[in-house]
């Protein structure tokens, strides 16, 4: 196994003032003494995406100038707040930027048609993790407009060629192949929620688990199908924290393989290590995140190559411009 010597790139999603992702920022300064400079020709990939880059003042002077020259920016914290339990309703006007994991706290109590249309998407969950027949799941679609019009926009944005639009769930499918609608359809989960601010963060978050995790799983030498597998793994993860329920209480009614089941729920197995790794950088826990990665035949500038990869895609996502996203 290869010892990880160079920086693992470690990024936070920032919002902006209503809540939606709009930046990343680098903890360059926040790195153990051992480890080296942050690989800059990767992070000048970033600063061309879509979101504003920034890192943290307080870094040295050369490793300013490096990241300078390739794009990114120097964030004081005057411009910054951190929230950890819910979206701030007020802010100082000169604070544009909100870091912090309030989109993780629990959703407001669902009521009336909020409270149904979150039961449907849990049914939708179910179906889907079954694979079930397609006039099931079209069924369900129908019932509620919203998820029926965030399906149908998502599958439009990919941009396949057709010269046509999709106006149907059956056209989808032909489009897209049930493996890939499977992905589609539980990213739409995360980003149909009408009512919660918590949606866009949401998704962008769930973006980078699922396809880190996924790359991951090619990075180590598996198959397709384990690589689908991981994605869901990453998808799923957050399913409780959306629902607001206990995971394990959503996972009950999910036709789901034991592996993927052990590692939401026990961090077990393969799957379950990889979903650590993606956990650990999350929340900037070098030593965890060693550890992890020393148990993988991966090396760090495979791994931070996934994570520039995993994080530009996610900006796709939430552009809704991404295309079919397989490894």
């Amino acid at each position: 196994m290869t010892a990880l010597i160079a920086t693992p790139v470690l990024l936070h999603l920032l919002a902006d003032r209503k809540g939606s992702p709009a930046a990343l920022l680098l903890d360059a300064g926040r790195v153990p003494a051992r480890a080296s400079e942050p690989p800059v020709k990767l992070l000048e990939e970033l600063a061309s995406g879509g979101m504003h880059c920034f890192y943290r003042v307080g870094i040295d002077q050369a490793l300013h100038q490096a990241l300078a020259q390739v794009g990114w920016q120097a964030l004081a914290a005057d411009k910054l707040v951190r929230a950890d339990d819910a979206l701030p309703r007020e802010l100082p006007p000169g604070v544009n930027w909100i870091e912090g994991d309030w989109f993780l706290a629990p959703p407001p109590k669902p009521v009336g048609a909020q409270a149904a249309s979150r039961a449907l998407a849990l049914q939708l969950v179910q179906l889907v993790s079954a694979d079930a027949d397609t006039h099931e799941i079209e069924a369900l679609l129908r019932q509620d407009p919203t998820l029926s019009y965030h399906l149908l926009r998502l599958v439009n944005s990919l941009g396949m060629g057709t010269g046509r639009r999709v106006t149907s769930f059956s056209q989808a499918i032909l489009i897209l192949g049930r493996a890939q609608l499977r992905r589609w359809l539980n990213l739409m989960l995360f980003s149909s929620r009408e009512g919660d601010p918590r949606s866009a963060m949401l998704l962008a978050r769930v973006a980078v688990r699922a396809r880190m995790m996924e790359l991951l799983s090619k990075a180590c030498g598996e198959d397709k199908p384990h690589q689908e597998q991981a994605f869901m793994v990453g998808m799923f993860s957050l399913l409780g924290v959306l629902f607001g329920l206990p995971l394990e209480e959503v996972m009950k009614p999910l036709t789901i393989s034991d592996a993927v089941q052990q590692a939401l729920l026990a961090h077990a197995g393969e799957l379950g290590q990889l979903l650590c790794v993606v956990e650990s950088a999350e929340r900037e826990d070098h030593d965890a995140l060693d550890g992890c990665l020393a148990a993988l035949p991966l090396d760090a500038d495979s791994y931070n190559r996934i994570v520039i990869d995993a994080y530009l895609w996610m900006q796709d996502v939430t552009a809704g411009k991404a295309g079919s996203g397989h490894a």
